[in-house]
């Protein structure tokens, strides 16, 4: 029985109420020596406890999506067959490209939120170059397959779930698909395919999307494999200029990790609530040693960059998870690099669903104006008008122009852990 199917949910529900009911029925009802009767009432009542505590756990976890199935909760789920060293670009010398085409299976995905919005459609990929081998889920937007688009190829967004998270969460939780429907067929965001991989890939730790020899190849996985089955199977836009990656928590770190490391792959970054420096998520292989730790750093990747990258970055999040991480960026990004900024109050909800499920509108409405255009200076003015970040509201979906906050940028930060990135680190370690 699946771990998030409503099969188990309406089994857990019955458990409960039978739980409930059976010490009311049973419990003066009971016959024999002293000692059975005691130990049957202790067995119901842990049994009552039992089933109270799973309930709370499975609906927790649907509205979530923390677990996708059982051997991610148990911890016994690999999808890595092999993590060769692929090398500084990831891709072991392999020609990409020139690679044949493979047609892949698709079927209807199950789980909260899969079938709504036209449904949502998952396959299992074996990652040729990265030796991964996990589902990946697709939607298609409203116009796909419309006759008047039939020649059109569109644009795509990638989107990563925090850890522990599932590929489903950005449809299941966030309800992107549900969001974004109506906004497609008016016009007012572009017809994007919506592709999450996943990305929970080793048990009991984060990947921190890092190439690891020996251990996993993530970032191929999500860079090069996952983009190749896309465009093999679907009318997609080829990278970079068609191509987002969009995360939250450490989903968010991964997003700007990849789109500053490959300009080549990925034109624009959405980050809400996450962080630069990978020891932001404390279960990370990323941050398992200096060198992997400066590596998957997308702030030195930055700093160091010879020509900076032609990307735009969108990073949202309160003082202390994630607003701290985006000032750092913002800092150093110069031209065609872009870095937008906005600032979220610790009303607008915290770490969690109800504060990134709101934003899904602003940040595609984000994304449908910055796919392909290009800003001066090294700041997005696209949304502010003249600032180079956003005062949120409560929902953290709208905001109204004005001067960042001097105390909420700072947060108690010290000025090294403003420069790198870090200060997010304490608010980033909050898991959903």
């Amino acid at each position: 029985m699946s771990l998030t199917g409503t099969p188990f949910l309406y089994t857990t529900i019955v458990l409960a109420v039978v739980a409930l009911i059976l010490p009311l029925v049973l419990w003066s009802r009971l016959r024999g020596p002293r000692a059975l009767r005691t130990a049957a009432r202790v067995l119901m009542l842990l049994f009552a406890q039992g089933t109270a505590v799973t309930l709370i756990f499975v609906l927790v976890n649907n509205q979530n999506n923390l677990y996708d199935n059982w051997a991610d909760l148990l911890g016994t789920g690999n999808h890595v067959q092999q993590a060769q060293d692929l090398g500084s670009d990831g891709t072991g010398g392999i020609a990409v490209k020139r690679l044949p085409k493979v047609r892949q299976t698709f079927s209807a995905a199950e789980g909260p939120g899969m079938h709504a919005a036209g449904g949502v459609k998952v396959t299992q990929l074996k990652g040729r170059v990265s030796g991964v081998n996990a589902e990946v889920y697709v939607w298609l937007p409203p116009q796909y397959n419309e006759p008047a688009y039939r020649n059109k190829k569109f644009p795509v967004v990638e989107l990563l779930p925090g850890y522990p998270g599932s590929a489903k969460a950005w449809f299941g939780s966030m309800k992107a698909h549900e969001q974004l429907l109506p906004l497609m067929r008016s016009g007012q965001v572009a017809p994007f395919i919506l592709v999450a991989p996943r990305t929970n890939l080793l048990a009991g730790v984060d990947t921190g999307c890092a190439n690891i020899p020996g251990q996993v190849n993530a970032d191929t996985w999500l860079s090069i494999d996952v983009p190749k089955m896309v465009t093999d199977n679907f009318r997609a836009e080829p990278a970079p200029q068609g191509w987002a990656v969009a995360g939250y928590s450490a989903g968010a770190h991964c997003a700007v990790k990849l789109a500053v490391a490959h300009p080549d792959r990925y034109r624009a970054a959405v980050s809400l609530s996450g962080y630069n420096d990978p020891i932001g998520e404390r279960n990370s292989l990323a941050a398992q040693n200096p060198v992997l730790r400066n590596e998957n750093n997308p702030y030195l990747l930055l700093r160091k960059a010879a020509v900076p990258p032609r990307i735009a970055l969108y990073i949202s999040g309160e003082s202390g998870d994630g607003y701290q991480a985006g000032v750092a960026l913002e800092a150093i990004a110069k031209a065609p690099t872009t870095v937008h900024v906005v600032f979220l109050p610790h009303s607008a909800g915290g770490h969690n669903m109800a504060l990134w499920r709101p934003q899904v509108d602003t940040v595609f409405r984000w994304l449908t104006l910055q796919m392909g255009q290009n800003h001066a200076r090294g700041q997005d003015r696209s949304l502010t008008g003249g600032t180079g970040s956003l005062t949120g509201n409560a929902a953290g979906t709208t905001g109204t122009p004005g001067t960042t906050p001097r105390s909420p940028s700072t947060g108690g930060s010290t000025r090294a852990e403003l420069a790198s990135g870090t200060a997010s680190r304490a608010g980033a370690a909050r898991k959903p």
